[in-house]
């Protein structure tokens, strides 16, 4: 399983990349494997200030349909539109070009509640 370092995890299957007071925010390597190929990824909260926890969007494999959960408070500033038209690229490349959205931080005192690689791995018990 491919757990970059420099990225912050969720008990929820996310990823987090700060830079600066924004962030990036996508699916793990291990959320895309267990759901198989990605056929549709929806994000209709562009623009919205949302609460950790909250639903942000759904991803849709070929089997089920997981949402997707806000990993910290924030504005979601930007969709990740390449995910329109090529949703398979969250199978492919799940830290770099699949990210989902990118969103500002609103409380960085969250971040202190997002796992790190380790603790993330020893959580889905990899």
């Amino acid at each position: 399983m491919n757990l970059p370092e420099n990225l912050k995890y969720t008990k929820d299957h996310e990823w987090v990349r700060i830079e600066g007071d924004v962030a990036y925010v996508g699916i793990t390597d291990f959320a895309q494997s267990e759901l198989g190929d990605i056929v549709f990824v929806e994000v209709e909260t562009e623009g919205e200030e949302m609460s950790q926890g909250e639903v942000f969007g759904t991803v849709e494999a070929v089997k089920t349909v997981s949402d997707l959960f806000m990993p910290l408070d924030g504005k979601i500033l930007e969709f990740n539109t390449e995910l329109e038209s090529s949703p398979e690229v969250v199978n492919e490349d799940p830290y770099e070009k699949g990210w989902m959205i990118k969103i500002s931080i609103a409380d960085t005192s969250q971040l202190d509640d997002l796992l790190d690689a380790q603790s993330y791995q020893e959580e889905t018990g990899n």
